[in-house]
């Protein structure tokens, strides 16, 4: 199955667990969708780990299967028998409850199992959940359905890191491979950006819904925001380039401390995949390298260079509550996602309001990422999915080129180190209405 197909077919079905039917459905479609991302990887390129916060392809493939065997086959088929115990350390990425994890900087040293038996691992148990997903009485899915639409949703967010993986992977080759040929594009120019007003005010931010959602997004609350503004698009990679030019990572002023530490100790002088070469700046995509596009948002900075370009261009990041009161509050509109096939963000479009909300890059916000007022931790193996990484991140909003459509929403929150690079992460700006 072509992964451009999904969204049409699964948007509605990764709502609710209490839609058996829809949730049925939509498990062999997320599972194939998994696999035409994983299919233009080769087998050596599927086992490579480039760095510790990158996993091999194939780990990714074992991992999303070994969390359905884990937290479903074992759970509700009496009958299950696992495909093979060592899996249970192999495949487990950081639940203590369960038991051991292999060590997560070493997954790119495991030769075994080799991609066929990943392969043969992911057919056994999907035949086995399919099975188990038909014949459950009412009383086993009550308690099924909640786990299998987190596990749907968690194999989504691999779908993700397969495509900001695999980028990270082919970057170290000096021959730039290509993982897909690119689209045809126009070039364009990105509109002006606007400063859109949003008041002061009570809101309420998160979700208290029935549709599915994280425990992270949960409890819904309210958050007093003062006078805002908010760009109407993410920042291009031309107005970032004026940042390098005027010597923005040669300036101790526009950077805080710690972020000042880490452009000195990686000796970073432009966004990662940025590439100077004959007097020009190339970017390295998933489609080989390229021109870099100055009309794009720039990807791939971290949280430091974000808030250090925020200072310089006189502005500042929003706040999670600010993004999430400002695409509430003013029209949004789509950028490129997963399922365009893209694959790079893409120029915003002209019109009205909030460019660019979904797709293109995920967008740092100045918010650590901490509990919501109220928030629990879920009880048993599931409680460490998230609650337990709440320290020392930054939450991100609005998903990007490699998010697939059905699976962002405007409470979801993602997270990640200030450092961190390798995600397709860029910039809106936000003023201070004062």
């Amino acid at each position: 199955m072509d992964v451009t197909t999904l969204p049409r077919q699964t948007a509605a079905l990764l709502s609710n667990s209490e839609d058996r039917d829809a949730l049925v459905a939509a498990y062999p479609l997320v599972r194939a969708a998994t696999m035409s991302l994983a299919s233009p990887v080769s087998a050596q390129d599927a086992a490579i780990q480039s760095m510790p916060d990158v996993s091999p392809t194939r780990w990714h493939l074992a991992h999303t299967t070994w969390f359905f065997e884990t937290f479903v086959l074992k759970t509700f088929d009496p009958s299950w028998q696992p495909v093979d115990p060592d899996y249970e350390v192999l495949f487990n990425s950081y639940y203590n409850a369960i038991g051991e994890q292999f060590p997560r900087d070493l997954r790119g040293t495991m030769t075994r199992p080799n991609a066929e038996e990943v392969l043969d691992y992911r057919a056994q148990v999907d035949v086995a959940m399919m099975s188990l997903l038909s014949a459950a009485d009412a009383t086993t899915w009550s308690k099924l359905g909640p786990i299998l639409l987190v596990g749907l949703h968690h194999e989504q967010q691999h779908q993700e890191l397969i495509l900001t993986d695999i980028k990270h992977v082919l970057a170290q080759n000096p021959s730039w491979p290509i993982y897909r040929e690119a689209l045809p594009d126009d070039a364009i120019e990105a509109p002006a950006q606007e400063r859109l007003v949003c008041p002061e005010g009570l809101f309420r931010i998160g979700t208290s819904g029935r549709e599915f959602a994280f425990d992270n997004e949960r409890p819904q609350h309210k958050v007093w925001l003062d006078h805002y503004r908010i760009a109407s698009r993410c920042v291009t990679n031309g107005e970032y380039l004026q940042f390098i030019e005027k010597g923005g990572y040669q300036n101790s002023k526009w950077w805080l401390s710690l972020g000042w530490d880490t452009v000195r100790a990686n000796d970073w002088i432009a966004p990662l995949y940025w590439v100077h070469q004959e007097g020009a700046w190339w970017q390295f995509t998933l489609h080989g390298l390229m021109p870099l596009d100055l009309n794009a948002p720039v990807c791939h900075v971290s949280y430091f260079e974000a808030e250090a370009y925020a200072r310089f261009a006189g502005g500042r990041l929003p706040t999670e509550s600010e993004w999430e009161h400002a695409i509430a509050l003013h029209p949004i509109s789509p950028g490129a996602m997963a399922d365009d096939g893209r694959l790079q963000p893409a120029v915003a479009t002209a019109g009205r309001g909030m460019r660019q909300v979904w797709g293109d890059v995920w967008e740092w916000t100045a918010s650590p990422y901490t509990p919501y007022p109220g928030y629990v931790v879920p009880k048993g193996a599931v409680g460490e999915y998230n609650g337990k990484f709440m320290c020392q991140q930054y939450v991100l909003r609005g998903g990007s080129c490699a998010t697939p459509s059905s699976h962002i929403r405007p409470t979801y929150r993602n997270f990640f180190p200030p450092d961190a690079r390798w995600q397709f992460s860029g910039i809106r700006l936000a003023w201070s209405d004062r």
